[in-house]
């Protein structure tokens, strides 16, 4: 991509909740990306569940497969961005369909004959009242690690209610204090990470 292009963040909201359903994974996703913006990085947010994304571990399954038209805009984008809630103590099932999508780029090169997704920075957002958020955070940052993305320094934020608490973080009158520092050091080190690998990209010579 043109080095004076600039960089673009796609935020994959994975609520259970279809649009237009508050979510406080939407919530948290639109503030780490008014955050993002303030570094020049613009954004695009796709709520997964309103589109059909078929299971399997194909870019394109067939049929109604609308996961093609998510994976193009993934493509055109330099920072990814997942956000989920926590179930069960685990990512939500949307998340979870998503990586088994992306798993189809370890087939995929680009035009210098590296894999797809490198170059390319993954961050997350992550909220729930229950525990989980640290094993949450792993397992979505090992998954798009193994699939060629980079992971900045502080590349996570998340809220965790109290536990069986009925209040969700779209509840809250403001933003808590550590919530968004941490916002703040996510969208500094993602951007600065996007920025760098745009202009020193992994080499394509692996050898």
């Amino acid at each position: 991509m043109p080095s004076d292009t600039p960089l673009r963040v796609l935020a994959l909201v994975c609520s259970l909740k279809p649009s237009p359903a508050p979510s406080s994974s939407s919530l948290l996703a639109e503030q780490v990306l008014r955050e993002l913006k303030r570094h020049d990085i613009e954004g695009a947010v796709v709520r997964v569940v309103d589109h059909n994304l078929a299971p399997g571990v194909e870019k394109d399954m067939g049929g109604e497969d609308q996961w093609p038209d998510i994976r193009a805009q993934l493509l055109e984008a330099d920072i990814l961005l997942i956000a989920t809630p926590i179930w069960l103590g685990h990512m939500s099932s949307v998340a979870q369909r998503v990586l088994e999508r992306i798993d189809a780029e370890l087939a995929e090169t680009d035009h210098h004959g590296r894999p797809s997704m490198w170059d390319k920075v993954a961050i997350a957002a992550i909220v729930g009242n229950e525990d989980g958020a640290h094993k949450v955070t792993a397992d979505l940052f090992q998954a798009l690690s193994d699939t060629g993305f980079t992971i900045p320094a502080q590349g996570a934020t998340y809220w965790v209610g109290e536990a069986m608490s009925p209040t969700d973080y779209n509840d809250l009158p403001e933003t808590p204090d550590a919530v968004s520092s941490a916002i703040k050091d996510l969208a500094s080190c993602a951007a600065h990470l996007a920025k760098t690998l745009r202009h020193n990209p992994y080499p394509a010579d692996r050898s």
